[in-house]
């Protein structure tokens, strides 16, 4: 493959003054391996870049060699790879995560007086890892920061599964028993799915009292590489609640600053 010179300039001028211009460009490579491009070749990534045939090998092959990249002999392309999944499973379970999203939760509970909760995906539940409460007082009477919060019982849950891909939302809940918690808690796998039509349809979900009594709740998916990969949710008591569309909006407003901080770019 002969070798395609770089345009002149263009990767200086993106890594600032300071940094390593080598660690950058494989960032870059990195960063733009997503769902809208799966893969690369080396060609393609001299192209999108700017960098030399040669240069884009070799950021290539170190990536792969460090398993963030995986190589595919037979397409000669790169994938994402196993160390990058590592990485993420571990800083989504670290308190940097906690750390970027709480001041967003702070603004959201002052604002609405309800509780502001974000919650990750942990098995067949939500785990909230970040949680700040408003002036209509706590949800519980132990802190929500650690709670689980079943798939199929609350808005809290329904934001994320909802838009997770059919195939995998249907292995996930294939034959699984879902516990009644209330006369409100959906058992029924039929409905259940029709309900998660109806999340994807209005953007946001919307549960009352279908995992705790007397709580009602408004929750969104946070996506990251247009993929789910969190919720963002406000509750508060059912007689207290307020307007749903005026706590969606400023609901969205947070989850686009969320999303912003996570990836760099909101729908």
């Amino acid at each position: 493959m002969p070798d395609v010179p770089e345009r002149p300039g263009c990767a200086d001028a993106t890594t600032p003054p300071g940094l390593l211009q080598t660690v950058d460009r494989a960032l870059q490579v990195l960063l733009a391996t997503d769902r809208d491009h799966e893969g690369w070749s080396v060609s393609e990534v001299s192209r999108e870049f700017g960098f030399s045939t040669s240069i884009a090998h070799r950021l290539l092959a170190t990536l792969a060699h460090r398993g963030f990249l995986t190589a595919d002999t037979a397409t000669r392309r790169y994938r994402i790879g196993p160390s990058a999944m590592t990485v993420g499973r571990i800083w989504s379970g670290s308190q940097s995560l906690r750390l970027l999203v709480q001041p967003v939760l702070r603004i959201l509970a002052d604002t609405t007086s309800l509780a502001a909760i974000f919650a990750v995906p942990d098995a067949f539940h939500m785990r909230a890892i970040a949680a700040e409460t408003g002036a209509q007082g706590p949800l519980r009477k132990y802190p929500l920061v650690g709670e689980l919060f079943p798939a199929h019982a609350g808005a809290t849950s329904k934001a994320y599964y909802a838009n997770l891909p059919d195939v995998e939302r249907r292995r996930i809940f294939a034959e699984r028993p879902m516990a009644r918690f209330t006369r409100a808690t959906t058992v029924d796998p039929a409905v259940l799915e029709h309900q998660f039509e109806q999340v994807r349809r209005r953007g946001y979900a919307v549960s009352s009292g279908e995992y705790d009594v007397g709580v009602s709740t408004v929750a969104m998916a946070i996506r990251v590489s247009d993929m789910p990969f969190a919720s963002l949710s406000l509750g508060g008591h059912e007689d207290h609640f307020g307007d749903v569309p005026s706590l969606v909006h400023v609901l969205d407003d947070a989850r686009r600053e969320i999303e912003l901080k996570l990836g760099g770019r909101s729908r």
